[in-house]
């Protein structure tokens, strides 16, 4: 990993000539990430974020933590004791530049040793999952970090709309595997990461692997095409 994400998180937070990231994915085109909506204070962030830091409570995982706004807003504004949780090792160093108390560079799968109140996966946090096949894996190891009252609060996006429909109003999706199943590709200053899976779930489905791994689900909130679940265990 180039960790360009990193990056270019690294390289706004310093004023080192950031640039806009740029993202694509399998099945949409080029798209411009301005790097400081990777900085956004709480009123800047959208109502599904704003509504999963509001329940959010105890001790919290943010996983997939970037340049570490949840966290630190959850820090400092909530007084919670949270740790920021990413790959990137870049990121990972803003975040404790930022001041965030506790921020680990691991991958979730690897991560152990303490247990949570609430668990956060943001900005389209089934993502991480990469695809269906994954998701038991992941939403164990997930039950394993989580306190028996514990919550997984995560977000994500049906794309359904993304995807062409005929006169009768069917829909075009590919004829082998999950609709929601992309690729996703990251570029920063000319260099591109290496494609990587990213998963986009409907509610009905992440409902059918949640309840399936022992956990219980409710929609929180819907936006159009995202909304945000919570999820306990049973």
């Amino acid at each position: 990993m180039k960790d360009l994400m990193g990056k270019a998180i690294w390289d706004y937070y310093h004023n080192e000539n950031s640039e806009d990231l740029q993202t694509e994915t399998s099945i949409s085109e080029l798209d411009e990430l301005p790097v400081d909506y990777l900085f956004r204070d709480f009123e800047e962030m959208n109502g599904l974020e704003q509504k999963a830091l509001e329940l959010s409570h105890g001790k919290v995982l943010d996983i997939g933590a970037g340049a570490g706004s949840h966290a630190l807003y959850l820090q400092n504004e909530r007084n919670l004791d949270v740790v920021a949780l990413d790959i990137s090792p870049k990121s990972v160093e803003v975040c404790q530049l930022r001041g965030i108390k506790n921020a680990v560079c691991q991958n979730i799968l690897d991560f152990s040793g303490e247990t949570f109140d609430t668990i956060l996966l943001l900005m389209n946090g089934t993502g991480i999952f990469g695809s269906l096949e994954e998701i038991d894996s992941y939403l164990q190891k997930l039950q394993s970090l989580l306190n028996d009252k514990g919550q997984i609060l995560i977000d994500s996006t049906d794309i359904l709309y993304m995807f062409d429909r005929d006169e009768d109003g069917g829909v075009y999706i590919p004829a082998e595997g999950y609709y929601g199943e992309l690729d996703y590709i990251v570029h920063y200053k000319g260099e591109s990461e290496d494609p990587i899976k990213w998963l986009y779930l409907d509610f009905n489905t992440l409902q059918n692997a949640v309840h399936s791994n022992g956990f219980a689900i409710e929609m929180v909130m819907q936006d159009e095409d995202a909304y945000l679940a919570r999820l306990t265990k049973k």
